[in-house]
């Protein structure tokens, strides 16, 4: 009497495209990871900006020295942001808009204020004084 005996056990191709589709699935968890670690890193910068901008506004409208307040919130824009600036532009009808711009990342968006330049990401508060 003969046996037949069967071959239990995965093939080779089997375990060839179960490791392609791990390694695909790793591949797109790190690209994940990666978009979110950038989107936090540009929120930070954001929120940096948005401070330093709305304590300008604040300072210039409580009566303060325009050119200390200026010079004050430039060094602090430059040490806490990548190539941090600020200005302080006049507008028509006593309106104020304090610009804080940064270098940004391929992936910003770009400044629309044409003071801050083409390579930079910006926030601009408008306030009266």
């Amino acid at each position: 009497m003969k046996r037949l005996s069967r071959m239990r056990g995965d093939s080779l191709i089997e375990v060839m495209i179960a490791l392609s589709l791990t390694a695909v699935t790793a591949l797109g968890l790190v690209a994940v990871q990666s978009a979110l670690a950038r989107g936090e890193r540009m929120a930070l910068l954001r929120e940096r900006a948005t401070l330093i901008a709305d304590s300008v506004a604040e300072s210039i409208r409580s009566e303060a020295d325009r050119t200390m307040v200026i010079a004050q919130w430039q060094a602090r824009a430059a040490s806490m942001l990548p190539d941090g600036d600020l200005a302080v532009l006049n507008r028509d009808d006593n309106v104020r808009v304090a610009v804080v711009s940064w270098r940004a990342d391929e992936h910003a968006e770009s400044c629309p204020e044409p003071q801050a330049g083409s390579t930079k990401a910006c926030i601009a508060v408008a306030f009266a004084r």
